[in-house]
């Protein structure tokens, strides 16, 4: 069954169709500059606009991909950051600086992650670290270091076509086969773009998405995908509130898991919350009797500093997305063996 999410928009949308044929010329007939790496780039993303669960996965793959000795760091835009420098994230930072998403991958992966409003700049960024890097170690490291293989990881990528990639992974869910292009719907771009990508990552619970990809005479990788959420168990009624761009699945996530929500809070989705958001919030948990909060990684840290102006009786906890990848000894198998015949 199609939704519109936003229907008074619909007139618009030819516009925007239009917006993105014009762009598709463009770079078919070279009027838009495709730059490239010297390191391959494996970009992961999707079609709509937020909420699929990209940040999870580049995550689960930087960790699987750091286990088999690759060598991997993380671009992003850092949607939001108020910074346009190119920058090395320092998981102590703040969101204004460095974007919620980069933060979250900072801390949870535990690999380098580049930050700027151009991606290549931020590939030049950590290509320029490595060498610098390279050039103090001993001639035996250097040559070690030489011999592992190099990866990219582009976050949010698969729109962000003037920059080469290597691998392209797109996530695709059930309701994006349901959702309409921008602006009335949520979509970034038409369903036919997957055509576009190396592998569809679909929701191993979403047997709708596999039948639609076979129809469509897919012949390349297919992932399945489990997203998990780390839901912590609470005693009494909680506030949830989160600035995403699905609030519903989290807030249904929450309640299969057992939880009594006193009240739902949705902002928009990377929302940069102020004083009077929390003071809100707190009068939501007062007036429930409330006495825990519950929010994502990413509005967490968001928050920032405000989180610590909470009252002493009220208690933030956070929920993680995971994303755990069906067989992924063999998808990681196969992404290093992809990468390494580049070289």
């Amino acid at each position: 069954m199609t939704r519109v999410a936003r229907p008074l928009l619909w007139p618009l949308v030819p516009a925007y169709k239009l917006a993105l044929a014009l762009r598709e010329v463009q770079l078919r007939w070279g009027l838009k500059r495709v730059r490239r790496l010297r390191r391959a780039v494996v970009s992961v993303g999707n079609l709509s606009a937020g909420g699929a669960g990209k940040t999870p996965l580049t995550i689960a793959l930087a960790k699987a991909l750091e286990a088999r000795g690759v060598d991997v760091d993380v671009l992003s835009r850092g949607y939001g950051r108020r910074s346009a420098v190119p920058l090395l994230v320092e998981g102590s930072g703040d969101a204004e600086r460095f974007g919620d998403e980069p933060l979250v991958i900072a801390r949870e992966a535990r690999v380098p992650v580049y930050v700027a409003a151009e991606r290549y700049e931020a590939g030049m960024l950590a290509e320029g670290a490595r060498e610098q890097g390279s050039k103090g170690a001993s001639q035996h490291v250097s040559e070690l270091a030489s011999q592992r293989l190099d990866v990219h990881l582009l976050d949010d990528g698969f729109q962000h076509r003037q920059l080469h990639r290597d691998v392209d992974i797109l996530l695709l869910s059930a309701e994006d086969l349901a959702d309409h292009l921008l602006p009335a719907g949520n979509l970034r771009e038409a369903l036919h773009a997957a055509e576009r990508a190396n592998v569809i990552a679909i929701p191993a619970d979403e047997p709708e998405v596999a039948e639609w990809i076979e129809s469509q005479g897919w012949k390349k990788a297919v992932w399945r995908i489990r997203r998990e959420m780390d839901v912590p168990r609470i005693e009494g009624t909680v506030i949830a509130f989160c600035g995403i761009a699905r609030p519903e699945q989290f807030f249904n996530g929450l309640e299969s898991a057992g939880l009594r929500l006193a009240a739902r809070m949705a902002f928009a989705d990377h929302h940069s919350y102020s004083a009077g958001d929390v003071e809100r919030i707190v009068a939501a948990a007062q007036k429930a009797g409330a006495t825990t909060l519950l929010t994502t990684e990413k509005d967490r840290v968001r928050l920032g500093a405000l989180a610590t102006d909470l009252p002493a009786w009220l208690v933030l906890k956070t929920v993680a997305l995971r994303i755990e990848i069906e067989d992924e000894a063999g998808v990681i198998d196969w992404l290093v063996r992809r990468v390494r015949g580049l070289a």
